[in-house]
């Protein structure tokens, strides 16, 4: 494989983790009205309670309750995932350097590695203590496996850029 094919396709796999984790960080800000769509699409949008439903249909009920009965006492509280949002679009703003320079930028790609492998046991350690599904925690874990697929494929093809290379320099890949 030529540098030329291994720097697009490592630039395909970035954007698509930078695409990913604005995607996250932009649903973050409008929960409550993502989670009354949700209802609808589940057929339980008129519910006022989550009582005599299951599964998926009882947790985003009382999700979407939660949040209704929370955000009318304490709106303020939203402010805590409008901050989450933002965490991601920062973090998404920290891999354009590696975009647009890969041969330098593999420490941020392995950092970005460790941060998605971090979200399995945060999942599975705090989930079980604020009262989340199991189900859900394997959901949450899943965002941190799929995370990494794009970077370690980066790395990848950071090598084979490296390795077509003739002089083995570290120069820009642009």
């Amino acid at each position: 494989m030529n540098h030329q094919s291994a720097l697009f396709r490592y630039r395909a796999s970035m954007l698509l983790f930078i695409v990913g984790l604005v995607i996250s960080g932009v649903t973050a800000f409008p929960l409550l009205w993502e989670l009354r769509i949700l209802s609808q699409l589940l057929g339980v949008g008129a519910a006022t309670s989550p009582e005599g439903y299951s599964g998926l249909q009882f947790w985003i009920l009382t999700v979407r309750h939660g949040l209704e009965a929370t955000y009318a006492d304490f709106p303020w509280i939203a402010y805590g995932t409008d901050w989450l949002a933002f965490g991601h679009l920062v973090i998404a703003a920290f891999f354009i350097g590696p975009f647009i320079n890969p041969l330098s930028s593999r420490a941020t790609i392995y950092t970005g590695i460790a941060a998605c492998l971090a979200v399995i046991p945060l999942a599975l350690i705090c989930g079980p203590i604020r009262g989340i599904p199991f189900y859900w925690r394997l959901i949450d874990c899943s965002f941190g496996v799929i995370g990494m697929i794009p970077l370690i494929y980066c790395l990848r093809q950071i090598k084979k850029m490296e390795a077509a290379n003739p002089d083995g320099s570290r120069t820009n890949a642009r």
